[in-house]
């Protein structure tokens, strides 16, 4: 294994876990730079069983061994072992999940090839919230969605805090960005879906009752919280979909929403 021990926090070699806490900066070094940060043995385990190439580890002494483990298949990867107030200084909290890898970002697969044969499909419009979206990704791991299909405003499932919530689903769950409206509605037309939109409107159809005749294949389209679904999203929708609500409340968190729409859609033979 390639151990760098290195003592200095502004030692160019760090720079990739630099100020992490800088919103803008994040934005540059991932989607710009070609990297994402993932975060814990788990993570970035589960980032390597999907294929994703690591370009640098950042760990503790005492997470030397699971550093080990982790790049048994490659081992020329650099592995910097730094001290907590190293580690601190650079990201800007207390790493304690183990260890944070660079990562380089795969390319993403069109449309068509991510949702072929996909029965259960959900469509993320301008969820700006790295937190709903890391949630909704782990939601659709474990409630059977085949893949996602993220909007080009939509917050990116690769920002460190989308992977860490999602628990490293994003890596699990096929995905892959759709071009805007209306090119988007046509894709997903193409691709033989029955697009179900979750949305407050009074023409809305219960879910229960649409789930009690389902379509064979179905994108269950989201969007933010507050704004909900886009004018033109709703127009690329075969029907409109809402969760009955009690006690005065009119809707669910958007995570909280998919999960409840997922069960309730999911494929059961």
């Amino acid at each position: 294994m390639n151990l760098l021990p290195i003592d200095d926090p502004d030692d160019p070699r760090l720079a990739d876990y630099r100020d992490l806490t800088d919103v803008a900066l994040r934005r540059v070094l991932e989607p710009a730079g070609g990297l994402y940060m993932a975060e814990s043995a788990k993570v970035i385990s589960r980032a390597l069983a999907a294929g994703h190439r690591p370009r640098s580890l950042l760990v503790q002494q005492k997470w030397v061994p699971d550093a080990e483990a982790l790049l048994a298949g490659h081992p020329d990867v650099p592995v910097y072992v730094v001290t907590g107030a190293v580690a601190e200084s650079l990201t800007g909290y207390a790493v304690h999940r183990g260890a944070l890898a660079a990562m380089h970002r795969p390319e993403l697969p069109p449309v068509a090839d991510v949702v072929a044969g996909a029965r259960r499909v959900v469509v993320l419009e301008d969820i700006v919230d790295h937190t709903n979206v890391g949630a909704m990704f782990r939601g659709a791991a474990g409630l059977g969605a085949d893949a996602v299909l993220v909007g080009p405003r939509c917050a990116d499932p690769l920002y460190r805090r989308s992977v860490r919530v999602s628990m490293g689903t994003v890596f699990q769950v096929p995905w892959t960005r759709l071009p805007d409206w209306p090119e988007a509605g046509a894709l997903l037309r193409d691709a033989g879906l029955h697009v179900a939109a979750l949305a407050l409107r009074d023409d809305a159809v219960p879910l229960d009752v649409f789930a009690s005749d389902l379509p064979g294949r179905v994108a269950l389209m989201l969007g933010a919280e507050g704004d909900g679904l886009s004018a033109r999203a709703l127009a690329a929708a075969d029907t409109v979909i809402e969760i009955p609500m009690a006690g005065g409340v009119d809707s669910l968190n958007v995570a909280a929403a998919s999960a409840v729409a997922l069960w309730a859609l999911r494929v059961t033979g």
